[in-house]
């Protein structure tokens, strides 16, 4: 009897053992937020091997590493956003909710094998290559903004995005097929999809954040039309020329303007939140250019608006960003709970308003506020990114051939 309960249990712990792990198949998926009345947000992204997994937005590739799997539940943490996939699923399907915890909001997604974002109907009747200009929410003066679309067409396919007066909308992929357009993008922070309709080289069509936010916009191709300077856009009030804070960082040190550090030195004043995905391009260029000229006259300091409700969680969120990018200078928290804009310029009143996240204040030797650029052109808006990048350069290195006595 001792030698069959043996033989007994040696089966369970080899059965156990063989057990095989169920997981989602490698390959193309294509995930569908639900974003209500007959909305649909694709996106496409491979699932690799080792459960981690790639988006692609036209030309960006987002790599994810955070996967759980669980019996059949699986949740899908994306890099530095609070945003999260989670699901059940099999071998070919998976199906849940796409979350953002502090701002309680949640659309219904499904995933499957599948490599193509948009079905292709028919062929293009237009091609929309070039630049657009554009009015979101014409019909309403007080949520009523101007944008600059460029995008690029190949058959049926359609990259490009609408740069904005305070930022980008991202990476956009998506298709014309007869006279419809549709575009989509999905990073974690912002879920966009448009639709519109194309005649007579004007696009009319809606916009939808989510499923929190919807707005109709208009475009008429324009190839000379620009938008106004990110430089005119934010300044200080009368009677001001220098700009002050303290602020907390990571480790609860409160860090100061006046502080030796930035003392006789150029500084870069980031405004931004972890949460913003413009930010995030900039933040990435800023790490880039710090840790490839680094100099004795140079200091950046990030200054974070978290919507997280509370310290613990809003600095959270910025470790996990300074970690995931490798942030060499201080990220200060100065407001968490709320990113409204009218709040923010209560915590820097010397400026006329906060537009933008980000925003960049420029700071000369003497600490007096030489430049602010509002807004920032990421890598998706081609161009326009590689000549922010020139001529960050060139201002950066105008104010540190200044000498003290001479800087203005």
């Amino acid at each position: 009897m001792k030698y069959i309960a043996f033989l007994f249990i040696l089966f369970i712990a080899v059965s156990c053992n063989n057990t095989t792990v169920i997981k989602p198949d490698a390959g193309i998926w294509k995930a569908t937020l639900d974003l209500g009345k007959g909305n649909s947000l694709p996106f496409l992204l491979d699932y690799h091997a080792d459960n981690t997994l790639t988006i692609f937005n036209a030309e960006e590739k987002i790599e994810v590493t955070e996967v759980t799997i669980k019996g059949d539940s699986i949740v899908i943490k994306m890099p530095v956003y609070e945003g999260v996939l989670k699901g059940k699923f099999t071998e070919n399907f998976i199906s849940g909710d796409f979350i953002k915890p502090s701002l309680d909001r949640i659309v219904p997604f499904s995933m499957q094998k599948d490599n193509m974002r948009f079905r292709l109907t028919e062929a293009p009747t237009s091609i929309i290559s070039g630049n657009w200009e554009t009015v979101f929410s014409p019909n309403k003066p007080g949520d009523r903004y101007v944008a600059k679309g460029v995008f690029n067409q190949i058959g049926n396919k359609v990259t490009g995005t609408f740069r904005t007066t305070t930022g980008d909308y991202r990476y956009l992929d998506g298709v014309v097929a007869g006279d419809s357009l549709k575009l989509s993008t999905f990073d974690a922070a912002h879920a966009f999809l448009f639709k519109a309709k194309i005649k007579d080289s004007v696009i009319n069509g809606m916009f939808y954040s989510g499923n929190h936010w919807q707005e109709p916009f208009t475009a008429k191709r324009n190839e000379n039309y620009e938008l106004p300077s990110a430089e005119s856009l934010t300044y200080l009030k009368e009677g001001y020329d220098k700009l002050s804070f303290s602020f907390p960082d990571t480790n609860g040190n409160i860090v100061s303007l006046t502080d030796d550090r930035f003392k006789n030195k150029v500084v870069v004043v980031q405004i931004m939140g972890s949460w913003c995905p413009n930010c995030l391009d900039e933040t990435k260029f800023y790490t880039q250019y710090y840790n490839e000229n680094k100099s004795d006259d140079l200091e950046f300091v990030s200054l974070a608006f978290e919507y997280a409700p509370d310290k613990q969680k809003a600095f959270a969120s910025i470790d996990r960003l300074k970690k995931k990018i490798k942030v060499p200078y201080p990220i200060l928290l100065a407001q968490h709970g709320s990113v409204d804009k009218k709040q923010a310029q209560e915590k820097l009143p010397m400026l006329n308003h906060i537009l933008s996240y980000p925003t960049t204040i420029f700071i000369d030797k003497n600490g007096t506020v030489r430049k602010i650029h509002t807004g920032f052109n990421g890598p998706a808006t081609g161009n326009e990114y590689t000549k922010f990048v020139a001529e960050f350069d060139t201002f950066i290195n105008e104010l540190q051939d200044e000498k003290i006595s001479e800087a203005k």
